[in-house]
């Protein structure tokens, strides 16, 4: 198949596009330097062949958003909501134009689920998302309210999957705020090698899924045949607290757990996410995934191979 594939240089992207290319398939893929999807009309440079002009896909997997981990989306509501309401509707109208024959698949968020819902894929449009995350979680029920939208009216076949907090090597080391789990690693890493304190946000309680990348991408590769037009959650369905996290990566790195300190005072987010996962186990069954312990240690493998405790 023919494939097209926003947001292909970042850490899910570079996973999808080289599971996408080990299986067959003629990938088109690009990140924010090759095309900005907040400018209308590029995606038609993008898109086509210099000898043969446009090129009708097969399926198109939109992965590019515009934001980053921990308190980004408390400082940046504006730009959150301009920058991904304008990616988002330029891919979908792209997608309308050009690419109509085409499935499209796109991610949405965890963020997007109101505190108290179970976090059930019949509950994604309902309530209201946690207050410093509104912004970034409504652009992602807009994105989904367009799939849709178009379905509805058009005939459109879409897929949306809302994955868990996804880990595993190959993280971004330029710069950008991390995930917990990341930060987490680069925090304790760093007091056994350099000796600083180590310090976490929140009081450690607060609870989060993981699912190991390699893990998600499988299972959204193998969802895409079979589910048309409508949303599933990807993951494991087993939240721990930072607390068990924290004790897990001290362990596999060699640093006594009880020196470990929790600031009350920082951002901490949504309290608990994990997701509700019944759908997707009706569809492909109990299928195994990458154990914690061993999924932690290969990251703090990368971690220290990629000597990426520098990274803030």
């Amino acid at each position: 198949m023919r494939i097209l594939v926003t947001g292909a240089t970042g850490f899910m992207g570079t996973a999808v596009c080289a599971r996408l290319r080990a299986d067959g398939h003629e990938v088109t893929g690009f990140g924010s330097r090759e095309c900005d999807l907040t400018k209308q009309g590029n995606l038609d440079i993008v898109g086509s062949s210099r000898d043969s002009g446009s090129i009708r896909y097969d399926q198109i997997f939109h992965l590019a958003a515009w934001t980053q981990a921990g308190d980004f989306c408390l400082h940046h509501p504006g730009e959150q909501w301009i920058l991904n309401q304008q990616i988002n509707t330029n891919v979908l109208e792209y997608w309308h134009r050009c690419q109509s024959q085409a499935k499209m698949i796109c991610i949405g968020t965890s963020c997007a689920y109101a505190p108290g819902t179970g976090l059930e894929e019949s509950t994604y449009m309902e309530g209201a998302p946690t207050e410093s995350l509104y912004t970034y979680a409504m652009t992602k029920r807009m994105l989904y309210a367009g799939l849709r939208a178009l379905h509805k009216q058009f005939g459109s076949e879409y897929l949306c999957a809302v994955p868990s907090t996804l880990y595993g090597p190959g993280y971004h080391t330029d710069g950008r705020q991390m995930h917990f789990i990341f930060d987490l690693i680069r925090k304790i890493t760093r007091g056994k090698e350099f000796g600083e304190p180590v310090v976490l946000w929140g009081d450690g309680y607060q609870e989060r899924e993981l699912m190991y990348l390699p893990d998600f991408v499988d299972k959204l590769i193998r969802l895409t045949p079979l589910v048309k037009n409508d949303i599933v959650n990807i993951g494991t369905g087993e939240g721990y607290t930072i607390r068990y996290f924290a004790g897990l990566i001290a362990e596999i790195v060699g640093y006594p757990v009880e020196n470990i300190r929790y600031d009350t005072a920082r951002y901490v987010g949504a309290r608990s996410k994990c997701l509700d996962i019944k759908k997707l186990r009706s569809i492909l069954g109990d299928c195994p995934v990458t154990s914690l312990r061993e999924g932690i240690a290969s990251t703090v493998a990368w971690f220290y191979e990629a000597r990426a405790f520098g990274c803030r």
